[in-house]
């Protein structure tokens, strides 16, 4: 790798504050051992990235909930 594309302390630091600021982090465990790769690979199917995958299913998950909880009511 070049000397010039490597990315700096301070800008390392940058990045790591802006992530703080702006997202939350959230930690998942799944079972069996081996599971990870099922659902990486599931996602890699739709040209998707395991996180970018996660928070699609969380979305389309809560979204169903709230129409179904509106159909109830």
């Amino acid at each position: 790798m070049p000397e010039d594309s490597k990315i700096s302390k301070a800008q390392q630091k940058a990045v790591h504050e802006y992530v703080k600021r702006n997202y939350d982090r959230i930690e998942l465990t799944v079972k069996p051992k081996g599971k990870k790769e099922e659902i990486k690979a599931h996602a890699e199917l739709s040209g998707e990235t395991l996180n970018s995958f996660i928070n699609r299913a969380i979305d389309e998950t809560m979204n169903r909930d709230k129409m179904q909880t509106r159909k109830e009511i």
